[in-house]
């Protein structure tokens, strides 16, 4: 049987390394904890029927179904008629959470699609890219709070990132999109009360008559300042 090691004073020091490793695995779990209570939704369609919506998508208009293409499974809104379409999904809050989303569209001779992401239910905060406007706009209900010059390409994913931070004064609500291997976009403007808590979404209005296709949709915890 092997002796025990021993540090420089003759005492034993197997004891305290196996305790140090049983914490860092303990700190280890801990963490993975911590990180999944932290996200309240995800959804990358993987597992979902072609043909069919989620159950856990509240689907407010519009045709939506999951599609596949090359084994990637997507949610797809059709390219007709035109409107604006509106899928719900993750916990009803309205402060310190984000919501996420990957998009792909095409655009049509000169017509182009706008789609989005948005949180605090219908006439909450809403992350947007106008691709006809070349912009990408951040909302609050209706009212445009601010908006950049941003050239959307066809064909390709975008990436789409709103968060709403409650602060001292009332709540951040910061706006990401990149696309490719673009700089992404940032915008940002400060709200003076919460809004009525509600669910994030994403839309699509299909302006071009393409197709609009919504992927890994993830809602998470934002952290506060």
């Amino acid at each position: 049987m092997a002796k025990p090691q021993m540090n420089t004073d003759g005492h034993r020091y197997g004891g305290v390394e196996n305790f140090r490793s049983a914490l860092i695995v303990a700190v280890l779990f801990a963490s993975i904890a911590l990180a999944q209570a932290q996200t309240f939704y995800t959804n990358n369609f993987q597992k979902a029927e072609i043909g069919k919506v989620p159950e856990d998508l509240m689907v407010l208009d519009g045709q939506f179904t999951v599609q596949e293409e090359e084994g990637n499974k997507f949610l797809e809104l059709p390219g007709s008629p035109t409107d604006t379409y509106t899928v719900m999904f993750g916990p009803v809050t309205n402060a310190n959470v984000a919501v996420s989303a990957r998009i792909f569209s095409t655009s049509k001779g000169r017509r182009m699609p706008a789609f989005g992401v948005a949180l605090c239910g219908v006439g909450g905060y809403k992350l947007q890219i106008s691709a006809a406007k070349k912009a990408v706009e951040l909302f609050k209900g209706e009212q445009v709070m601010q908006t950049m010059e941003y050239t959307w390409k066809s064909g390709e994913w975008s990436s789409l990132h709103l968060a709403a931070v409650q602060t001292r004064d009332g709540v951040k609500v910061e706006g990401k999109v990149s696309q490719g291997g673009a700089e992404p976009i940032h915008l940002s403007f400060e709200d003076t009360a919460l809004l009525t808590p509600g669910k994030a979404s994403i839309s699509g209005t299909p302006f071009a008559g393409t197709t609009i296709r919504f992927d890994d949709l993830a809602v998470v915890a934002a952290g506060k300042d």
